[in-house]
């Protein structure tokens, strides 16, 4: 059975916009989680126009929901120390009483304009793709140890160095917080195979997403891992004008054994906006 949620990019929008829709969804059982993305300035709209950092946001969310699961689709790995990462996410799952899905990539593609001039107007490296996937690998390793020793430990990688490294508190999820990575590439896949829970990827071209899939599923073999223990999760865009192409689109990913559901709801959000998801969206996949 498939798991929908829906993701509000916490851009052009209000915080009490997002809350709004949140707070709906929060109500509706058949919308099991939300997501916001991980961007300090709009990739989308007026480019000097608002956006909120995605885990404050995340952890207000978090106290005003009950029951949704939530995260980022996808946190940046070039934001912010894996050690500080590690502390901010577990005061999240702490915070929501366990609810945290742990999303993370390797930080925006160089060719996308608009997620590169983040870095330069934040006084933040940019280094090549390869740096970034390398990077994300030892930062998983340094989070989940952070999550689940129990005693101080040095860590010294080719992108990443602790010393003295401890996480107190720990997550409320045990071992850890499920781990979600956004990505297609093939350098970055290979990263999903030994770390991922969940992977995530744009849903725009079925087949590619599909041959991705596959990939995956070699990656998986090669290191002795079960492929069918990595849950496969999709984002598709909703259109509110034709529900009919969105729900056509969720039955061909859902087909392709994507089980796990972001539907991108489009700002501004109509009134009642995660009813009409439910209703005449996922009710038709359920």
């Amino acid at each position: 059975m498939p798991s929908f949620g829906i993701m509000t990019a916490p851009q052009q929008v209000t915080y009490e916009d997002i809350l709004r829709v949140w707070r709906e969804a929060d109500g509706i059982p058949e919308i099991a989680h939300a997501w916001l993305f991980d961007h300090l300035m709009p990739i989308g709209g007026d480019p000097h126009g608002p956006a909120f950092e995605g885990w404050t946001l995340l952890s207000a969310l978090a106290a005003r929901t009950e029951r949704l699961r939530l995260g980022l689709l996808v946190t940046s790995n070039r934001f912010r120390p894996p050690a500080m990462l590690a502390k901010i996410a577990t005061t999240v799952d702490i915070v929501s009483g366990g609810r945290l899905d742990f999303g993370i990539g390797a930080g925006s593609r160089p060719t996308y304009p608009p997620a590169r001039r983040e870095y330069d107007a934040h006084g933040l490296p940019y280094h090549d793709f390869a740096h970034s996937v390398d990077s994300l690998g030892e930062a998983l390793t340094v989070i989940r140890r952070l999550w689940t020793e129990r005693e101080p430990f040095d860590f010294e990688g080719a992108h990443h160095v602790l010393k003295g490294a401890f996480g107190s508190p720990k997550p409320v999820q045990r071992p850890h917080p499920p781990v979600m990575i956004g990505g297609r590439s093939s350098a970055l896949l290979r990263v999903v195979a030994e770390h991922a829970d969940l992977w995530n990827i744009p849903g725009g071209d079925l087949d590619d997403v599909v041959r991705r899939s596959a990939l995956l599923d070699r990656y998986c073999a090669e290191i002795g891992r079960d492929p069918a223990s990595i849950t496969r999760s999709i984002h598709l865009s909703v259109s509110y004008e034709r529900p009919d192409a969105t729900r056509e689109a969720i039955a061909a990913a859902v087909g392709a054994g994507f089980t796990h559901v972001v539907l991108g709801l489009g700002a501004p959000y109509p009134q009642g906006v995660a009813r009409w998801v439910a209703d005449e969206l996922i009710a038709a996949a359920l």
